[in-house]
């Protein structure tokens, strides 16, 4: 296994909840390494983290252990499928008036 996915491995099973559903699946193209995360849905969250500050900082740490290597490394995180996706709903003017209830 090559040291930028045993360093992925490690950091996302130490934060999730559910570490045996992690996957991750590492290519090489010309344009460097693309790692493809797979979390478990309740753990994205986590994965991610607020504003997506914990999915930026692996990133970075990743392309630290990369160029350690001499290799460009970028991580693309799945959504689940079971992944919650807000709603839009359009209201015309009169639905928007009635919800204010003036």
């Amino acid at each position: 296994m090559e040291k930028d996915t045993q360093f992925l491995e490690y950091v996302v099973k130490a934060l999730v909840d559910n570490p045996d559903s992690v996957k991750i699946n590492r290519t090489v193209d010309e344009m460097g390494v693309l790692m493809t995360l797979d979390v478990n849905s309740a753990d994205m969250g986590k994965v991610i983290g607020r504003s997506g500050n914990t999915a930026k900082a692996i990133r970075t740490l990743l392309r630290v252990v990369g160029m350690k290597n001499n290799s460009r490394v970028n991580l693309k995180i799945n959504e689940p499928e079971g992944g919650i996706k807000p709603e839009r709903t359009i209201k015309t003017v009169d639905e928007a008036m009635a919800d204010l209830k003036i």
